[in-house]
């Protein structure tokens, strides 16, 4: 398989499982470097020029069809692995195609990582992948923020307005309610945005416009963040800061 197929083949094949499952009645959407592939048309270009490949797929569905979604998988050639039980894994399934030498991890209900995403009754929101907002989440929850996440995030941020709302729009009012609550998933994703809009005059493949229309978006986050009241729990929180842990680690 050659470059191009490669490419082509994650997001045919995310496509794939989404269409059969919509004939099974499940609920399915994509999540990962894939689903900002498929939301961003626009900025596709932008995605494979700054170097960012696929290598994987990822879904989120809900619990209350998971054992639905592990047949409707094994029935279009996937496979159950086994896995140890650790942090996250009660709310994750990990699935091989070892004909195509393909993987994809379905997350149900919650995506546990450093920080906790709670895609119940979020799915039917946008299609066929989660939410721009949960997207966004997904990425600058991560601690230990990659080169690769910086890409995603900031494809995400330069196709899509950010404001109140859902629709084609990276929801910062429901960002920022999630923020306000936690301390730590705060300080985490503030501290990623941040990181994001210091790095955006490294990367040479951005052009000035692009780099100045996500350093304002990053920026419309951060405000949004930070003007939300925070509650009683995160002000308690706050007091400790980083001499306790705030996240989990994912091994």
């Amino acid at each position: 398989m050659n470059e191009r197929e490669s490419k082509a083949d994650f997001t045919e094949e995310a496509l794939r499982v989404i269409r059969l499952a919509d004939e099974r009645n499940l609920t399915l959407r994509v999540i990962g470097a894939t689903a900002i592939r498929l939301h961003c048309p626009t900025y596709t270009y932008l995605h494979e020029k700054i170097g960012r490949e696929l290598s994987d797929l990822d879904f989120v569905g809900y619990t209350k069809q998971g054992s639905k979604i592990t047949k409707f998988l094994e029935d279009i050639g996937y496979e159950k692995r086994p896995l140890r039980p650790s942090y996250g894994l009660e709310m994750r399934h990990i699935y091989t195609d070892n004909k195509n030498q393909r993987g994809i991890d379905v997350f149900l209900d919650k995506l546990l990582m450093c920080h906790m995403i709670d895609f119940r009754n979020r799915l039917e929101i946008d299609y066929p992948t989660a939410p721009l907002a949960e997207l966004l989440l997904t990425k600058i929850q991560i601690v230990n923020f990659t080169e690769k996440d910086l890409k995603d995030t900031i494809i995400l941020l330069r196709e899509h307005d950010v404001g109140k709302g859902d629709n084609q729009t990276v929801n910062s009012d429901y960002i920022a309610r999630i923020m306000s609550d936690d301390w730590g998933f705060y300080y985490t994703a503030t501290t990623n945005l941040k990181k994001i809009k210091d790095l955006l005059p490294t990367l040479d493949a951005l052009k000035k416009e692009d780099a100045e229309d996500v350093e304002f978006k990053i920026k419309q986050i951060l405000d949004e963040i930070e003007k939300r009241p925070k509650s009683f729990k995160w002000k308690m929180r706050a007091k400790v800061g980083t001499k306790k842990k705030w996240y989990k680690e994912v091994f």
